[in-house]
């Protein structure tokens, strides 16, 4: 059974005005035939009443009709005389009459003048059939080309008439996945706005749900985090107590876990604040001393184990933000790189301009990620098909969250070629005004002595 609906209804109006073409071509066709018939019978009326004043009276065919009428006028005489066709047509009334001459059909015509002489005009009926049939053809020219004409014009009015839906559709689509405002109703047709509403109150349900399962996200976090805090330090507070080996050991790794709790717990606190965050932020901030200073402190971890950390190209840029969002989404990548990059790598950073947006990119030599994971990277706690490390898979998420409250774009690509091996994640942020740029620049100038 077709599923589409605006299939069904093509097909059903397609099936509409084909049924009625070819009823109203049937019944046009008889119409033009019957015409065509009639319009013979009275040019034999005409040439018997032309016959029967004229004063030549001889046998002839009758020209200046039609090429192929093939009208013929016979004299019959005063009495019957003459071919046995002729005296049958002689004894015949007055009148029009079906019969037979010289073998063929024909229509005739029998006339009778005041001296007593009589006449007939003759026409073939197989002449008569084939001009009353091309007269007729001819009517259903029109009737065929229309059928083709409605049909693309009703295939048009079905496909304008879905577009709101198809538009509706589309912004469903382009909307992002945080994104759960209400669909516009205003100039969507009637038929479409009982479903808009029940659209509307589903999504608003959905909403209020999400913003409940978020604000529990966050409360948790928040109370937790103090008893975690409490239990790190008495953790803590045991290292300096002398214990057996097999004790310190498995206070390393209470210690471990309670460190893992921890950042566990800030990263949701994280996500909460981008959640509640507003959606439109004015302030301009210099996204290169934000790279130099996050670089800056993570130095010393990546020295600890050996991977070159530092920037490829670097240049002055600023962009619309919160400080403390931005600085965020960037320690998240680098730490990211940092974590999944083996001893001895390398992370590289960029800081520039490319077609009117700010760019960093952050590339690691690290495994990559499989093709299969790339499309769910930046959703919460997934960490691949084959996670490692301790993290929750909660970083990329929030650089996610911070990239779409900017209104910038992120992009995770797998580093290819002989020999290489990595992760290169690209972030396009709008550049900032030159006001808000020209007042940035601003504030790292010293004032002049």
């Amino acid at each position: 059974m077709m599923g589409s609906l605006r299939g069904r209804l093509f097909v059903g109006l397609t099936a509409i005005i084909l049924l009625t073409g070819a009823v109203g071509g049937i019944l046009a066709y008889r119409w033009a035939y019957s015409e065509a018939i009639e319009m013979q019978d009275s040019v034999l009326i005409q040439i018997g009443s032309f016959a029967l004043s004229a004063p030549i009276r001889q046998s002839r065919p009758v020209t200046g009709v039609d090429a192929d009428a093939e009208v013929a006028v016979v004299e019959l005489g005063e009495a019957p005389r003459g071919a046995t066709d002729d005296r049958r047509l002689w004894g015949l009334t007055d009148g029009l009459h079906n019969d037979v001459y010289h073998g063929q059909p024909v229509r005739v015509l029998l006339r009778t003048r005041p001296d007593g002489s009589r006449f007939a005009v003759t026409q073939q009926t197989e002449i008569r059939t084939e001009i009353a049939g091309d007269m007729a053809v001819r009517t259903l020219l029109p009737i065929a080309a229309l059928v083709p004409c409605l049909l693309l014009m009703t295939a048009f009015v079905i496909a304008r008439s879905f577009r709101p839906m198809l538009r509706l559709a589309g912004d469903l689509d382009a909307s992002k996945v945080d994104d759960i405002g209400t669909l516009p109703a205003t100039g969507a047709p009637s038929e479409l706005q009982p479903f808009l509403g029940s659209i509307n109150g589903l999504l608003g349900r959905t909403r209020a749900m999400m913003d409940q399962q978020r604000r529990f996200i966050a409360d948790a976090a928040h109370e937790l985090r103090t008893p975690v805090t409490a239990l790190s330090l008495q953790a803590e507070n045991l290292a300096s107590l002398d214990m057996p080996a097999e004790t310190r050991d498995r206070l390393d790794a209470l210690k471990s876990g309670m460190r893992r709790t921890k950042h566990l717990l800030e990263q949701l606190l994280a996500l909460a604040r981008q959640d509640a965050a507003p959606s439109v932020v004015s302030a301009a901030v210099d996204l290169d001393q934000i790279a130099k200073g996050v670089v800056a402190d993570l130095l010393p971890e990546a020295a600890a184990r050996n991977i070159d950390l530092g920037f490829t190209t670097v240049e002055a840029v600023a962009v619309n933000g919160d400080p403390m969002s931005l600085v965020s989404a960037v320690r998240n990548l680098v730490e990211n790189a940092i974590k999944f990059t083996s001893n001895g790598g390398a992370v590289d950073l960029s800081v520039h301009r490319e077609d009117g947006m700010a760019v960093i990119q952050v590339e690691d030599s690290g495994p990559g990620i499989p093709p299969q994971d790339l499309a769910r990277i930046g959703e919460p706690f997934f960490r691949g098909g084959q996670p490692s490390g301790e993290g929750a898979g909660l970083g990329l998420s929030i650089v996610k969250r911070i990239v779409d409250r900017a209104e910038g774009s992120i992009l995770f690509e797998n580093v290819t070629g002989a020999g290489r091996s990595g992760l290169r994640v690209t972030v396009k942020l709008p550049v900032a005004d030159p006001q808000g740029e020209a007042a940035a620049a601003h504030r790292h100038i010293s004032p002049p002595l």
